[in-house]
């Protein structure tokens, strides 16, 4: 092979090698931006949430959106909706948007006797604001009576309706405090929330 062949195959080689560096860099920068979005789009973020309202005669009982047969009902400014107002500071939490408390406050007589499934809307309008919206949420109501299982699922769709997610996406538990404390002496009723959201 005369030099001038070695040299033609030389280039060659070189060549066909700075095309393959070339073909696996862009690889690699494609697979990067791929993974940084689907990333992104799980950049989740999680809240919590509690709230407790004692029991007193002459109101109504609502839980999840639902109202419960019941001779007591929980005291406070809007509905009283325990599992409601865990669930919506859960929400805001998630979002750093402060609490219910914040947005609600007793001393604004708008709220007073509201619909704990609007406060939740105004909740999911708020976190819409931030291109934030709910990806599922759980909650767990702590009572001694009444009995809350049979109306889980209608809660659970209220809920849904008002968040605008799937029913699958919204976990509802009850259980007793073992009759330990204000909650298990039948005093008052206790609910925790988690909720994961995402940016849109």
């Amino acid at each position: 092979m005369s030099p001038e062949e070695r040299a033609l195959q030389l280039d060659f080689f070189v060549r066909m090698a700075a095309i393959g560096a070339s073909l696996l860099i862009a690889l690699f920068v494609l697979l990067y931006l791929r993974t940084r979005d689907r990333l992104k789009a799980r950049a989740w973020r999680v809240g919590i949430g509690y709230d407790v309202h004692r029991l007193v005669p002459g109101r109504r009982l609502v839980l999840g959106g639902v109202e419960l047969e019941s001779e007591v009902g929980l005291d406070g400014h809007s509905d009283a909706d325990v599992a409601l107002h865990a669930l919506s500071d859960a929400l805001l939490g998630a979002a750093a948007l402060g609490d219910i408390g914040q947005h609600f406050p007793p001393s604004d007589q708008r709220w007073r006797d509201a619909d704990s499934l609007d406060l939740l809307r105004h909740v999911a309008g708020l976190l819409a604001r931030k291109r934030y919206y709910p990806v599922n949420v759980d909650l767990m109501i702590i009572a001694e009576r009444p009995r809350i299982g049979p109306r889980v699922p209608e809660m659970r769709q209220r809920i849904a309706k008002a968040l605008g997610i799937g029913v699958d996406a919204v976990s509802i538990k009850a259980t007793t405090n073992e009759g330990i404390g204000f909650v298990g002496r039948g005093e008052g009723i206790a609910a925790l929330a988690t909720a994961i959201i995402e940016p849109q």
